[in-house]
């Protein structure tokens, strides 16, 4: 039986690091690839490239009457700016993620189900900072599965630019790759960085 529960998820950095399109993607591959409802909504700062920017996600197997992410069971973090900024509004069952290199965490805030990786530098490692993006949605793709699998491939591949297709499924690959590992057990996360 599908599970018709809403999931919202909040993906949060700043801009440049294709928040937004994180959220597209995630989004696309729920309602065109996947049989589900889903919405989606943006936020940008003042300053556009930069600035802090978040990309709301919700997720249904029923419509979805109301699409904006008070508290999100799953929170992304790409920045240290949006950590401090929205951890708080994160579920008290919900999971934290973040990239390991740019967001330092707080012992406090370890309560909830957490993972990290860094994705950044993963990114690159395959050539390319500006797919830290789809490295993390391979990883959470991973560690909370929203979607299929296949349908989140799809989505990726239906949403970069045909030249940079390979590339981009080689991040996302890298990523849902680590993801799987730690849930294994087969390789430990690296320790958070200057936890207070």
């Amino acid at each position: 039986m599908p599970d018709k529960r809403e999931k919202h998820v909040l993906i949060t950095g700043f801009g440049g690091q294709g928040i937004v399109m994180a959220g597209d993607i995630l989004g696309k591959a729920a309602t065109l690839f996947d049989s589900k409802h889903a919405t989606m909504a943006q936020n940008y700062g003042p300053e556009a490239r930069g600035g802090a920017c978040s990309s709301q996600v919700i997720i249904s197997g029923e419509e979805i009457l109301f699409p904006c992410v008070e508290e999100p069971d799953i929170l992304v973090c790409m920045s240290q700016e949006a950590y401090t900024r929205n951890v708080k509004s994160l579920k008290p069952e919900g999971t934290l993620i973040w990239d390991t290199d740019l967001v330092h965490t707080k012992k406090a805030d370890m309560q909830y189900k957490t993972f990290h990786i860094p994705a950044t530098r993963f990114a690159e490692e395959l050539g390319g900072k500006m797919m830290a993006n789809i490295v993390m949605l391979g990883f959470v793709s991973a560690v909370e599965p929203l979607v299929h699998t296949d349908a989140l491939k799809k989505a990726v591949l239906d949403s970069v630019p045909p030249a940079t297709k390979d590339q981009n499924l080689r991040a996302y690959t890298k990523g849902r790759e680590y993801g799987l590992s730690i849930i294994k057990g087969t390789i430990k996360q690296e320790q958070a960085k200057h936890q207070e």
